[in-house]
């Protein structure tokens, strides 16, 4: 089945899944820019990304700001729920939706969809929920894994490279 959209939690997936805090109590996560990547990908390929994560902080809002990403929803209690609706604004099923998480907060989520993945240092019990684990751990590009996966998979990596090279030049 066609992957018409792609759902990512960020905590452990785009992250280490540290949480790091200055001595004034701010804060800070580390991004691995090579994720950045898969999300270029997709919107050169026109596939619909979204982020829901139980986080709610400006730091994840910021990066999706960045990134350009349209389907942010942090805060979330229940992620199944909030993929439901947002399938339905979309018109599309669950089995046309590709979800990357690595927790168990995403455990329901990662068994509904058409395609799911865990980072490479999720717990081992998590490999019961997902279609496949990847090789690189959260932090470390996970992301970039998991969308080029799924690329691979649908015969349009060379193509969404190929689209990327030729914007790059016209720039």
């Amino acid at each position: 089945m066609k992957i018409k959209l792609v759902l990512t939690d960020i905590d452990g997936v785009w992250t280490d899944g540290g949480m790091y805090y200055d001595q004034t109590g701010n804060e800070l996560k580390k991004f691995n820019t090579s994720d950045s990547a898969g999300v270029v990908f997709l919107q050169l390929l026109d596939i619909p990304l979204g982020i829901i994560t139980g986080e709610n902080t400006k730091i994840v809002w910021r990066r999706a700001e960045k990134l350009k990403i349209n389907h942010l929803f942090i805060g979330v209690k229940n992620k199944l729920e909030v993929a439901k609706k947002l399938c339905d604004e979309l018109h599309i099923s669950l089995q046309e939706v590709a979800y990357i998480g690595d927790d168990l907060n995403d455990a329901m989520l990662l068994q509904a969809v058409g395609f799911s993945a865990i980072p490479a240092n999720a717990p081992a019990y998590m490999e019961k929920y997902a279609n496949i684990r990847l090789a690189k751990k959260g932090g470390d590009g996970a992301f970039r894994e998991f969308v080029e996966l799924i690329l691979q998979k649908e015969d349009l990596l060379e193509t969404a490279i190929q689209e990327y090279l030729k914007t790059t030049l016209q720039n």
